[in-house]
């Protein structure tokens, strides 16, 4: 519920500063250094202030890349020897074209100790701290096998005591706008991948313990997460305007290039969140409303046999706050969903013609077609007929129409014939796969380093309405820019929520959310709203889960967040 940044973002910020005189480099570096190390004893105090009289002294060896990242590893070397720690540094070497600053730095620590060279990485103790600052972010390729070398030399010393591994802003070879790390393409050849996955992949995957970043977090440590224990990157702030990060939920979504986090951080007052939601989902919600000012939605299920992806969607419209919630199916598959529902009412759709006529009705408010219909020209047709029909509801506003699932797969042979019909307000849901198959140019496939920020920003402009990019990272972008990334990640991981029926529910969260008056004004925060509230009851639920738990539990989860 803040700002993310990309690397470019975070270097122009701050050779905005250095070029206006209101900081140095080497300013700015100290600050990060200080900044590191306070992060590290309030994470670790065993290593800080509650560290016995008398001890021992902390033992840290810091990996120092040429640049930037590594003149910041210099002065964390310099800060912690002058606190008494025993420090080693060990150089990558090079004196290129280093930055100014990192040059400085290195003469810093020269003055106090020795800078040893990568083939001393294995020898000695192993250090109660390993610190990263090999590489930093905007790197663009694989880091290189002899620096990981070094650093799994370190970490395989002897001794009994745990090495906690500290990276400064990213595990080097982590790519902090795409997420995950930058390594080397297999081989085609399947024993010689899997000999190369061994050799050559697995040593460059250096996660940390935790990730202290500067100012802001970037876009890829929440698409990915940069910690192999779930800790999420601390923050440490450096003096630059607009910092120090802080999580805001009340901060509007704007387009001015930057991504807005929905991940609340640990301890935000409830009160925060309740006040987000308030204005995000449920402006509507007062003592007098009456069921049409919550909004009917129509979600459309299979044949027989094939209703249940639909009833689950239809249950999470009306348990999320929809006024109404009406099934429509074909007049074959009646008697088997009548005997399944109560609350949710039936129509008989059995075509597009059907469909049509429903919508003439303009207290249709959302529509959700998809889960469970089929794949083919009917379901083609009914998506035809929901996106051309009458194009607004009583308020004036299109019809919010949720396209998921089978909805999208019927069109993988012709996308642009979706995009053709669909505006803005229609969002389309795909995972990865269908997300491949309707941006065949956009998918990991086919432009393997393009972030999933970007892919669903050019996706959501080609197609010119909403997309949602589902995964534990779920991407949410606008035809006119705007961005948010929902991180099911570090403390909120929702594993178990990979399950058959759970993306339908989603679907069934966003269609009863849209359904409300005036939310076609809104579509981006109901969008973030759905996607956490639908992480938030399956972390309510925890492993076990199965889909139809979901709906049910959407109660409990809104009083636990006082509405």
């Amino acid at each position: 519920m803040t700002d993310l940044l990309t690397s470019a973002q975070m270097r122009a910020l701050e050779q905005s500063e250095i070029a206006a005189g209101r900081v140095s480099g080497p300013e700015l570096m100290e600050r990060a250094a200080r900044g590191f190390v306070a992060a590290v004893f309030d994470h670790y105090p065993d290593l800080g202030a509650d560290r016995p009289a008398g001890a021992v002294p902390p033992h840290a060896v810091v990996l120092c890349g040429p640049g930037n990242n590594g003149g910041d590893g210099f002065v964390v070397a310099r800060l912690l020897r002058q606190a008494g720690w025993t420090v080693e540094v060990i150089y990558t070497g090079g004196s290129g074209d280093r930055p100014s600053a990192a040059r400085l730095a290195h003469g810093g620590w020269s003055a106090l100790g020795e800078v040893q060279s990568l083939d001393r990485a294995g020898n000695g103790t192993r250090p109660d701290l390993l610190i990263d600052a090999l590489l930093g972010i905007g790197v663009s390729r694989p880091l290189t096998l002899e620096w990981a070398q070094a650093w799994q030399a370190v970490k395989s010393r002897a001794g009994d005591a745990p090495c906690h591994v500290v990276a400064v802003d990213c595990p080097s070879g982590f790519d902090c706008d795409a997420g995950g790390f930058i390594l080397p393409d297999v081989p085609d050849d399947a024993q010689s991948a899997a000999r190369f996955r061994a050799q050559d992949i697995l040593p460059r995957e250096l996660f940390c313990d935790l990730c202290v970043t500067f100012h802001a977090p970037k876009v890829g440590h929440y698409l990915a997460e940069a910690a192999g224990n779930g800790t999420r990157p601390a923050v440490v702030d450096i003096g630059l305007p607009g910092g120090p990060w802080t999580s805001d939920p009340g901060r509007d979504s704007q387009s001015d290039g930057l991504s807005r986090l929905i991940a609340p951080e640990p301890g935000l007052p409830p009160q925060a969140l309740r006040i987000w939601l308030e204005n995000a989902a449920y402006p509507q919600m007062t003592g007098s409303s009456h069921k049409y000012d919550r909004g009917h939605a129509l979600v459309l299920a299979g044949g027989p046999g094939r209703g249940g992806a639909g009833r689950l969607a239809a249950r999470a419209a009306l348990r999320i706050g929809a006024g109404l919630v009406t099934l429509g199916v074909p007049q074959a598959a009646m008697v088997e969903n009548a005997a399944q529902l109560n609350a949710v009412m039936l129509a008989v759709i059995d075509d597009a013609e059907a469909l049509a006529e429903t919508l003439q009705d303009d207290r249709l408010s959302a529509v959700c077609i998809g889960p469970g219909l089929g794949i083919g020209d009917r379901t083609r047709a009914l998506v035809a007929a929901a996106c051309t029909a009458r194009a607004s509801d009583r308020t004036g506003e299109r019809r919010r129409i949720v396209l998921d699932a089978d909805a999208l797969t019927s069109f993988a042979d012709a996308p642009d014939r979706l995009f053709g019909m669909v505006h803005d307000g229609v969002v389309l849901t795909p995972h990865e796969g269908e997300f491949a198959r309707l941006f065949p140019d956009l998918s990991a496939r086919g432009a393997p380093r393009m972030s999933r920020v970007d892919a669903a920003q050019a996706a959501a402009r080609r197609a010119g309405c909403f997309v949602l990019l589902k995964g534990p990272a779920t991407v949410i972008a606008s035809p006119d820019g705007v961005t948010s990334i929902h991180a099911a990640l570090y403390e909120r991981r929702v594993p178990w929520l990979g399950t058959a029926g759970a993306g339908d529910v989603l679907a069934g969260l966003m269609t009863g959310l849209l359904a409300a008056p005036l939310s076609g004004q809104r579509m981006q925060q109901i969008l973030e709203a759905s996607a956490y509230l639908h992480v938030e009851a399956a972390r309510e639920i925890g492993p076990g889960l199965i889909a139809e738990d979901l709906p049910d539990v959407i109660p409990q989860v809104l009083r636990r967040h006082g509405l």
